[in-house]
């Protein structure tokens, strides 16, 4: 299989006390105007196909810089410690009302895009945290799962208890990302991943720290990819575009990739105009371009997705996805916890004392 040479350059440069813009690799040209037209874009690992990148660079004569962040907490921290020069940035809804409140996000304007009309309406009912688009216009409302190598696990439940089992001890590993794996273990537990009752965080916390965590080599949010890949890790918490992308073709017939039984907590990436952006126009340029059908279907089919936010992309996929829109049904958007993120925060703590 040949892999895809994403358009990501990570922030080598970063020094302390300095943020420094990634480059792109890709090759825009100069503008019209004389100048060097650029959109700078902070998304996350494998997020946005080379193939799309290029068509935009073609079509408005510019050059997209764009850089790459692997959590929510990775991208807000960055942008509130003074990473600033980038234009768009893509955020889960929870960070959106967070970043809202901060005052980080510039009103979008849609009467300048003209695909807001492709994306599904049961996405937008979901997307509570800004359901009229004000400041987010939805990017992917997907899920993460788990990937098995059943060539070395052939018998396995459906279910997060597979993180319980011993016989996988030193061979798995969990996203480092304290909503996603605090969710897990809540909904495995039948509570909700948002919920604010301190008993069942603490349960939650508990059943990582004593059943999940001393059967993982690690909490990884950046390699598990290639470490799956690699036959390292057998059993990997994380997105089906990561895994997929790292695996060889002959590799595939061995990979089961699955939304648990129990739901987890489900995502709405949103494309976000950031307030002090010095390339606003060209911004809602590029967000109604991600919405264009045949774009759309492109960016779904590069990472096996379902066209989950763009209901006319749906015909024009000629890949199958991995994982099918219905494995959604029992999953649950996460949501901006408020001051409880606290309870979350010290929990997470105490699950990642002594690493």
């Amino acid at each position: 299989m040949k892999k895809f040479h994403w358009s990501v350059v990570m922030a080598a440069a970063l020094v302390a006390g300095i943020l420094v813009m990634g480059c792109s690799k890709s090759s825009g040209t100069a503008a019209s105007d004389g100048g060097s037209k650029k959109l700078y874009i902070y998304n996350w690992t494998y997020y946005t196909p080379d193939s799309v990148i290029q068509k935009f660079e073609q079509e408005y004569n510019v050059k997209v810089v764009y850089d790459s962040f692997a959590s929510n907490e990775e991208m807000f921290a960055k942008l509130k410690a003074g990473g600033t020069g980038y234009d768009i940035v893509f955020p889960s809804g929870d960070y959106v009302s967070i970043m809202k409140k901060e005052g980080m996000l510039a009103k979008i304007d849609t009467k300048k895009l003209k695909n807001l009309g492709n994306i599904d309406p049961l996405v937008l009912k979901k997307a509570t945290y800004d359901p009229e688009m004000e400041y987010s216009v939805p990017y992917y409302f997907g899920a993460a799962g788990i990937a098995v190598n059943t060539a070395k696990v052939p018998n396995f439940d459906k279910s997060w208890s597979i993180f319980s089992r011993k016989d996988l001890k030193g061979k798995m590993t969990m996203l480092d990302d304290m909503r996603e794996v605090m969710g897990d273990a809540l909904v495995y537990l039948g509570y909700s991943v948002n919920t604010k009752d301190p008993a069942q965080i603490q349960k939650a916390r508990d059943l990582i720290n004593n059943e999940w965590k001393p059967n993982l080599i690690k909490f990884d949010a950046e390699a598990f990819g290639k470490g799956f890949a690699a036959g390292e890790f057998w059993v990997v918490q994380g997105y089906a575009e990561v895994v997929y992308a790292e695996i060889q073709e002959d590799q595939k017939k061995d990979v089961a990739f699955f939304i648990p039984k129990e739901g987890g907590p489900a995502y709405i990436d949103s494309m976000c105009i950031l307030k002090d952006s010095k390339n606003y126009d060209l911004a809602l340029k590029f967000i109604d371009f991600i919405h264009r059908p045949e774009i759309y279907a492109e960016f779904c089919d590069t990472f096996g997705f379902p066209a989950t936010a763009n209901i006319p992309a749906r015909s024009l996929q000629k890949v199958t996805p991995y994982y099918k829109a219905e494995d959604l049904a029992n999953t649950e958007l996460k949501e901006d916890l408020g001051e409880s993120l606290e309870l979350y925060n010290k929990a997470w703590q105490d699950i990642r004392v002594g690493e």
